[in-house]
């Protein structure tokens, strides 16, 4: 897995760990597709204050590239 610099200062920001990510795009609560990136949300209920963590990434060849991942501010609906 690869991590744009976005990402990285992301989780840097909101104390997000790299195995929330892998989580979160192994298992996610919901994932939908736009374009050629793939959007992944997955709730964490002792973290990130009770709300989805939201990862947007690539398949590239196998490979995973993470574009960014953060928290979210409101309740997403499924």
């Amino acid at each position: 897995m690869k991590l744009s610099r976005h990402a990285k200062n992301n989780m840097r920001l909101y104390k997000i760990a790299e195995e929330d990510i892998m989580i979160t795009i192994e298992k996610p609560d919901s994932k939908h597709k736009e374009g050629n990136r793939f959007i992944a949300y997955k709730q964490f209920s002792n973290k990130f204050s009770g709300y989805d963590l939201k990862v947007v990434y690539e398949r590239i060849e196998g490979s995973v590239t993470v574009i960014t991942a953060y928290p979210l501010k409101k309740k997403h609906w499924r």
